[in-house]
């Protein structure tokens, strides 16, 4: 797992930056539809990629309860928004997680921002997959975890290639959704 930088980012250097590239790609930093757009960028990139300077444990913040059983708990289409690391580009899609608890369950919203605390990271889609499942199991101590991304890449679709309707999709298992067949199958058919 990644390390988070805890320091906020300088939004005056980074709004620096961005003025240099808009010269640099032979535009007027200063006309009126670009005169702020640097430190909007600024605050933008701080905001998209603020996962950096989360710490896994403070986004679950405790949010544990006790289950005396141990079926399968599923959240789907949890909305995500990332930046590819190549290009910078977004992508976006929607996460599916499973998990099979040994007595203790996972506040809900959790899920989701954990997801959110790793794609809010320059990323690739296969390496957050398994980021996402890696903390999951790790804070539920499941007995196994699936997750399953489908996410469309503005890096496929603007450029390069300009396929328009590719779909990734990337899946991680861990524990029993790994070793048992029936444990897996059941979690694919669930999340459809």
């Amino acid at each position: 797992m990644k390390k988070s930088v805890k320091r906020e980012p300088d939004q005056k250097k980074i709004a620096a930056l961005v003025r240099r590239l808009i010269v640099e790609l032979g535009e007027d930093p200063d006309r009126e539809g670009l005169a702020k757009t640097p430190e909007r960028v600024a605050k933008a990139m701080t905001f998209l990629t603020r996962g950096y300077r989360q710490d896994l444990k403070a986004v679950v913040n405790g949010a544990y309860f006790t289950s005396g059983t141990n079926h399968m708990v599923i959240l789907k289409d949890i909305e995500l928004y990332s930046l590819c690391e190549h290009h910078l580009l977004p992508f976006y899609g929607k996460c599916a997680i499973g998990y099979i608890s040994k007595g203790k369950v996972l506040g809900v919203s959790k899920l989701a921002r954990i997801v959110d605390m790793f794609a809010r990271r320059f990323q690739i889609q296969e390496r957050m997959t398994e980021e996402i499942a890696n903390a999951i199991m790790l804070q539920t101590g499941a007995e196994g975890v699936g997750v399953v991304i489908k996410a469309k890449h503005l890096c496929m679709m603007m450029r390069g290639v300009e396929k328009q309707n590719s779909e990734m999709t990337t899946s991680a298992v861990l524990g029993s959704f790994r070793s048992d067949e029936k444990v897996r199958q059941e979690f694919l058919s669930l999340i459809g």
